[in-house]
Order: C-alpha cells, then structure tokens, then sequence
C-alpha cells in the first residue's frame, strides 16, 4: 500500500503547509481568525485546533506521545491562545517529522488495535490505512482553512505536492 519513503514525504508535506496557513492566518486579527466562517468547526482558529488535537490523537496511537485530555467535540477549543497554538503546531509538525523518519517497514505493515472514543467500540486496522487517513485527515481540513484564509483575503501558499522542495 504504501512505503515509509510516503510517510516521509507527506510529514514534510504536513509540516510546510501547516507553516504556509499559519503565516497567513498571521495576517488576520483574532476576530477575523474566530469568525464563523460557515466551516465544520466554524472559524480557521477552531479549526486548526482540531486538527492538532486529532495529529495528537493518531501519534499517541502509532508512537505514545501523549494523548490529548479532551474529547473530539471538545477539540476546536484545543488551545485558546493563538500565539500558543502556533507553537504547539510547530512543535508537534516536528514530532510528526520525527517519528516519520524513525518508522520502520514492519511496524507500517502491522496491523493497529485501539478503542476509537467517535465509534466506541475497539477497532482493528491496518497501520498503513491508518497513517493514510492521518494525512488524509489533515489535507482535509487544511483545504477548509485554506478556503476560509482566502475568502478573508489572506494568501496561503499553493498547496500542490509536487512543489514541495526536495529534502535535503
């Protein structure tokens, strides 16, 4: 299904996108951040909180960091503050980056086995399909703020993976 040179890729793919976002919402004051934009979970503010709280759920899972004390629906509160949720996000991309460069080919071809709090019930899946839906799960939402930054004039950078800068 996929390698860990993918895994790779898309944890540097994550970690200069959410950099992209953050630099333009950077741009906008709190009010406009925390605007109900019409989105999931309303404002881009609220809605890259999800997103870290989410990142953090899944590498508890695949590698134990920690996980966080809130619930999904509580998710989009994650971190009040903006200038600390851009820390965190920095920090955790890193974290991402990490444990991406550190994966092995038998632990992605394994198979993972947590209780889901959104279904509960205990679920089995393939590692390699998770870590999949773990990118997937953040293009999702990345593509909501970037519609929302857009529509609020802000300019986030292209988004295409094939612009991605090699690593080096």
């Amino acid at each position: 299904m996929i390698d860990t040179g993918y895994v790779r890729t898309l944890a540097r793919y994550n970690a200069w996108q959410n950099e992209s976002l953050l630099t333009a919402a950077a741009t906008l004051d709190e009010a406009a951040r925390r605007q109900d934009r019409g989105a999931f979970f309303k404002s881009i503010h609220s809605t890259l909180c999800h997103l870290l709280w989410a990142d953090r759920m899944w590498l508890s899972r695949f590698a134990g960091t920690p996980k966080p004390t809130q619930r999904i629906h509580e998710s989009a509160g994650l971190v009040a503050d903006w200038t600390d949720l851009v820390a965190q996000r920095l920090a955790f991309d890193g974290t991402i980056l990490e444990w991406a460069r550190g994966l092995s080919p038998e632990w992605l071809a394994g198979d993972l086995v947590w209780f889901s709090g959104a279904t509960q019930r205990e679920m089995r899946k393939p590692r390699a399909l998770l870590v999949v839906h773990l990118f997937n799960h953040q293009t999702h939402h990345r593509g909501q703020v970037h519609a929302m930054l857009t529509a609020a004039g802000a300019r986030p950078e292209d988004t295409d993976l094939m612009l991605l800068e090699p690593e080096g």
